[in-house]
C-alpha cells in the first residue's frame, strides 16, 4: 500500500496472473509454506499478502475476494496466528514458526516472569490480567475469555479519565507475542442486532495452541530464534537488504 499524490494505491497481481492467490485457503497454505508473512507491502519487495492478491477487492466486503475479510476468516480459523507482528503492522505467523517469534520477542520470558523482573509495564499487566490466572498449584492458567477489544479497553481502565495509549499497549503485546487476534465480531445493540465494523478479540497464543507449543523454542537463545527469522527472509528474498529485514522483524534481542 503506497501513498501516491495523496491517494492510497494497492499493489497486487493482475486478475489473470496464474500466481495470484485466489482464496483465503490458498493464502493460509502459502503462509504455512513461507512461515510468516506481513499483510501489507513493505521494504522487502514481494514479502506480503498485498503483492500476491488482486488489488481490486480490498475493503469491498466481499468475503470470497476481499483480503481484508480474509484476515477475519483466517484469524478465526486458528490455522495460523494473526496480529500486529511486523513493525507494529499486521501479518501472519504459522504455528511452526510461532515458537521462534515467541522466544525472540519475549527473550524467553512468560508474561508473569517478565512482570516480576520489572520488564513489563503496569498498563501491560492491567490488560494481561484478564487473560492469565493461576491454577490450584499456583501455575499460570491461560483463560479462553472472549472479549471484544473495545470492551477490554473499558474494563481494563483505559480511555477517558483512565489509562492512556490503549491501542499502543495492545499493539506492543502483539509485537511481543503475548497476544494474538483470535477472532473478529461485531458489536450488538440492545435488541441483539449486530452493527458497525468488526472488532478484534485478543487472546494469548497459549490459549489457542497450548503452552508447550508456543514456548517450544525457549530452550534456544532468543538471538538464535531471531537469526532463524532473518535467514528465512534472506532465503526467500535473497536480494533484500538486511537492514530492511531487521526493520521489519525487529532488532537483535538482548540476551
Amino acid at each position: 500500500m503506497a501513498n501516491e499524490n495523496g491517494e492510497w494505491i494497492m499493489r497486487g497481481m493482475d486478475w489473470n496472473d496464474p500466481g495470484r492467490i485466489r482464496t483465503w485457503k490458498e493464502l493460509v497454505k502459502w503462509i504455512k509454506e513461507v512461515g510468516f508473512l506481513p499483510l501489507f507491502a513493505n521494504e522487502v519487495k514481494g514479502f506480503s499478502v498485498e503483492e500476491h492478491v488482486s488489488p481490486n477487492f480490498w475493503w469491498t466486503g466481499e468475503r470470497e475476494q476481499d483480503p481484508w475479510e480474509w484476515r477475519e476468516i483466517i484469524a478465526a480459523s486458528h490455522e495460523v496466528a494473526y496480529g500486529k507482528f511486523f513493525g507494529g503492522k499486521a501479518g501472519f505467523i504459522s504455528p511452526q514458526w510461532l515458537p521462534y517469534f515467541a522466544n525472540s520477542r519475549r527473550s524467553g520470558y512468560d508474561f508473569d516472569a517478565r512482570w516480576e523482573d520489572g520488564k513489563a509495564s503496569r498498563r501491560e499487566k492491567k490488560i494481561m490480567d484478564f487473560f492469565i490466572g493461576e491454577d490450584e498449584d499456583g501455575d499460570s492458567l491461560f483463560k479462553e475469555i472472549q472479549i471484544l477489544s473495545t470492551d477490554l479497553k473499558k474494563q481494563a481502565g483505559f480511555g477517558k479519565g483512565g489509562e492512556k495509549n490503549y491501542q499502543g499497549i495492545i499493539t506492543q503485546l502483539q509485537m511481543e507475542t503475548y497476544l494474538v487476534i483470535s477472532d473478529f465480531r461485531r458489536r450488538k445493540n440492545k435488541r441483539g442486532e449486530e452493527y458497525g465494523m468488526a472488532v478484534s478479540i485478543p487472546l494469548p497464543p497459549e490459549s489457542i495452541w497450548g503452552y508447550d507449543t508456543v514456548t517450544a523454542a525457549y530452550a534456544e537463545s532468543p538471538k538464535k530464534s531471531w537469526e532463524r527469522q532473518i535467514n528465512r527472509v534472506k532465503e526467500l528474498y535473497p536480494d533484500a537488504e538486511e537492514q530492511s529485514i531487521i526493520h521489519l522483524l525487529g532488532k537483535e534481542p538482548e540476551e
